[in-house]
């Protein structure tokens, strides 16, 4: 079982920026890809960043040249920069992993609890 845990949410104004961190922990084999995900309310659950292994990235429209996803393997832990913010960012991010378990091979997809991005104008 892997638990992801994310921290680095809050309330920034527009144009400020944040830096999101997620940690993986528990039992767990290797973690693959990594990403972040946000879903503001009413709305469905979107891709914002996502991030392989060997640091392949890629990117919703509506965040390149903004977010940047970069991962620290040692620390099975990935972040989110995001920079440029703007209201419509207003989201609760949640962290994804896919993973192996210490017992199974194959890759299984987790999900963090979510942390709060409120950007206001």
């Amino acid at each position: 079982q892997v638990q992801l845990v994310e921290s680095g949410g809050g309330l920034v104004q527009a144009g400020g920026s944040l830096r999101l961190s997620c940690a993986a922990s528990g039992s767990f084999g290797t973690i693959y890809d990594m990403g972040w995900y946000r879903q503001a309310p009413d709305m469905q659950r979107d891709l914002v960043a996502t991030i392989t292994t060997h640091g392949s990235t890629n990117y919703a429209d509506a965040v390149k040249g903004r977010f940047t996803i970069f991962r620290d393997n040692a620390k099975d832990t990935v972040y989110l920069q995001m920079n440029s913010l703007k209201p419509e960012d207003t989201a609760v991010c949640y962290c994804n992993a896919e993973a192996t378990s210490r017992f199974f091979a194959a890759r299984r997809s987790y999900w963090g609890q979510g942390t709060q991005v409120t950007v206001s104008s």
